[in-house]
């Protein structure tokens, strides 16, 4: 569980959501994941069902749980 850091002053988690199967999936996931403050891009890909999270600090997975419910999917877990 540990975050990668691509440039300094961000962090770059990734997630497994499931349930996501098309590009609507990954737009209404990637748009309630953008809405958490401190957010700077969202990347889904429902092939695989990993969602990268690039962020100004480390979030609160129960945040991004929220998002994930609120866009209808199941956050299972970080890869």
């Amino acid at each position: 569980m540990s975050a990668q850091t691509d440039t300094p002053g961000s962090v770059t988690a990734v997630y497994q959501v499931s349930g996501m199967s098309c590009g609507h999936c990954e737009g209404s996931v990637s748009g309630e994941i953008s809405q958490i403050a401190g957010v700077s891009s969202v990347k889904a890909v429902a092939s695989t069902g990993e969602v990268t999270v690039v962020s100004a600090a480390p979030l609160d997975e129960e945040a991004v749980r929220a998002a994930v419910d609120e866009a209808g999917f199941e956050l299972t877990g970080r890869v």
